[in-house]
């Protein structure tokens, strides 16, 4: 298997690959424009040279017909033996003429009206002489125009050659570009698909859902590393949930032993079983039981959230909100006895998980109470927009700080302001709701609104969230 080397390496060699059907590109452009400057040149020296030929013709012809003319006036020698030069000079040029055109039927009658015209000495009708000098003058004029029809013809052709060049042209354009792009897209993708690779791992990093992609196997060397150490990454993560859910599991586990111990000699010691208390003794046992059961309340949220953690996947059912949340304010009713809760329900039935749906319930609930103004009323309000179900949960009191909110969610951070009943939070309740949001394909955040202080809103989308 091609193991791809360097991201520079991969880089460098696709830029030439790239390169290669453009250079080519380039040899056939050169190659061609050179014929066609080879074809330019052969072509114009034709045309030079036959259209001499012509005129050296057309001069020639009226040379043969002046001597001519003059011999049979003067019949002097030295007139004929201009007429003779004029008649040789004549042939010469059409000769030449005729090897540049190509023998052909008009070539040949001249040739005899040459030989005919040759025995000028012996015509003594007057008429008869006119009659050749014409025809050869008829002869001269239909070679200038076959010229003319071969030069036509030519320049057609060159421009036929031409125009079946430029297309030759295009196509080998449109080819060898297309080649190009395709060369570029190929060398592109093998550096997009590793780093797609990479930013679904670290999705699946910051969710902490899903299995890893296989390593990929054609990618450079520093995105395969890259790709090792998020693998090694993953795997360390994962080793250390464990731990941290092992961890909570034990340490909870392990201190409900000692604490039924201690609840259970609190309450002998309160019956007066091993004798009775004076004042200072009851105190201590009064600070002793609160105590005992804060602790007892800390770790039933440890093992809360250990067992939120565990939890993969909701069980999804069409549930009534309003009964969920009518039995979370009566399990509330002594610490809200002091205040109102106004409950507002839109909906009749609703697709949610109703063990997670509690929880967030009561976590809200609990942290209205505790954070929430003595006093004044909490809002509890479900509905639904573009099917989407909305669960509001607002108080009076003081307002988050906005650079709370990026870390309230988070498991073990507690909010600065003190709670109401003066008792130190786990820190859990928040983080719970965010992580039971979330299983059910939502989220919570914090929200203004008009009528009270403080709003968490939790959203979760209906057409996610289908019961199987």
């Amino acid at each position: 298997m091609v193991q791809l080397g360097s991201l520079r390496q991969l880089t460098l060699g696709s830029f030439v690959l790239a390169l290669i059907p453009l250079i080519a590109l380039l040899w056939q452009s050169q190659s061609d424009l050179a014929k066609v400057g080879q074809m330019t040149t052969l072509e114009t020296r034709f045309v030079v040279e036959i259209v001499g030929d012509v005129q050296r013709l057309d001069n020639a012809v009226v040379d043969v017909e002046r001597s001519i003319r003059q011999y049979s006036v003067l019949k002097s020698e030295r007139v004929a033996t201009l007429s003779d030069n004029a008649l040789e000079q004549f042939a010469v040029a059409a000769d030449n003429l005729c090897q540049g055109l190509g023998d052909g039927e008009i070539c040949s009658f001249l040739t005899t009206q040459i030989d005919q015209l040759a025995g000028y000495r012996d015509i003594e009708d007057q008429l008869l002489l006119n009659a050749y000098l014409a025809t050869i003058k008829d002869s001269v004029t239909q070679l200038r125009r076959e010229v003319e029809t071969v030069i036509s013809e030519r320049v057609q052709l060159q421009q036929n050659d031409l125009n079946a060049m430029q297309a030759k042209q295009a196509w080998s354009t449109a080819m060898l570009v297309s080649v190009s792009l395709l060369l570029i897209l190929l060398g592109s993708q093998l550096i997009v698909n590793p780093v797609n690779n990479l930013k679904k791992i670290i999705r699946i990093l910051a969710h902490s859902k899903g299995q890893l992609p296989p390593l990929t196997r054609h990618a450079p060397r520093e995105l395969l590393d890259v790709e090792k150490d998020l693998h090694w990454l993953y795997d360390r993560l994962q080793q250390l949930e464990h731990i941290r859910t092992a961890l909570l599991r034990h340490a909870a586990h392990e201190l409900k032993t000692p604490l039924a111990s201690i609840k259970e000699g609190c309450s002998l010691l309160s019956e007066n079983v091993v004798g009775d208390l004076n004042d200072n003794q009851r105190e201590v046992l009064s600070l002793l039981s609160s105590s005992t059961q804060r602790l007892n309340t800390l770790v039933e949220k440890l093992l809360d959230y250990n067992l939120l953690l565990q939890q993969a996947q909701p069980k999804l059912i069409q549930y009534k909100p309003k009964l969920l949340i009518d039995a979370c304010i009566e399990d509330y009713a002594l610490a809200i006895q002091n205040r109102d809760v106004i409950v507002d329900v839109q909906v009749e039935e609703v697709i949610l998980d109703e063990e997670l749906f509690r929880r967030i319930l009561d976590n809200l609930v609990s942290n209205a109470v505790a954070h929430g103004a003595v006093g004044k009323p909490i809002y509890v309000s479900v509905y639904i927009r573009n099917e989407i179900l909305f669960l509001d949960v607002a108080n009076h009191g003081n307002p988050i700080k906005p650079e709370s909110i990026d870390t309230m969610f988070e498991p073990f951070i507690r909010g600065t302001e003190p709670r109401n009943d003066n008792v130190i939070g786990t820190g859990l309740g928040l983080s719970i709701v965010a992580d039971c949001a979330r299983l059910m394909h939502g989220d919570v955040q914090v929200v203004e609104v008009d009528y009270a202080d403080v709003c968490f809103r939790v959203a979760i989308a209906q057409n996610e969230a289908r019961p199987a």
